[in-house]
């Protein structure tokens, strides 16, 4: 730490602007392994690039480069899952879909919907360091109030955990498995 400190204290600029680009590579590495580092999923491959310093992934459902954020990090590694181990067809995937919640913008991290268009599963990312707790459920639940989906996930890339909604008898259960896009039809 005494390192980083001692190498503002110069008053050349062009060494400070050398010591500061060194320092965002740094932070960018450090960012990057963290942002990588193994989950609770299979192995995937994935298309990365760096732009002005900072680390992009590859979206194959939105098709463009975006931030490589821990978080974002678990939601590509989950959309891979839902496509290729339980057959999710890709045109039935949206990413951070907007919707108002209690007349407030927000951003739904997965929806999946069913070949009729009707929304069935919203799926909330953590990064792989936030705890799994009641308040990413209730966060999830929330979005639940707009999209009135049967299937809610909530993952941080480590743990999983899936309930399926009954409307009819007002009540919900916690699944032990994610379900796959023939189930998700017929659960």
């Amino acid at each position: 730490m005494s390192l980083l400190i001692g190498m503002f204290v110069s008053s050349d600029y062009n060494l400070l602007r050398t010591k500061l680009q060194v320092l965002i590579i740094l932070c960018t590495f450090t960012c990057l392994i963290c942002c990588m580092i193994p989950l609770n999923l299979p192995e995937y491959t994935f298309t990365t690039r760096t732009v002005s310093g900072k680390t992009e992934i590859f979206d194959d459902i939105r098709k463009r480069f975006v931030a490589l954020t821990p978080e974002e990090w678990v939601r590509q590694h989950f959309i891979k899952y839902l496509v290729i181990e339980k057959q999710y067809p890709k045109s039935l995937i949206a990413v951070e879909m907007n919707l108002k919640v209690i007349r407030r913008a927000k951003r739904s991290d997965i929806v999946v919907f069913g070949r009729n268009g009707i929304p069935m599963m919203v799926v909330e990312c953590k990064a792989p360091h936030i705890k799994i707790s009641q308040k990413a459920f209730d966060q999830v639940a929330r979005y639940n109030m707009t999209f009135n989906v049967r299937f809610l996930v909530v993952t941080n890339g480590l743990e999983h955990y899936c309930c399926k909604i009954d409307f009819a008898a007002s009540q919900y259960s916690f699944l032990d498995f994610i379900p796959d896009f023939q189930q998700i039809q017929q659960l």
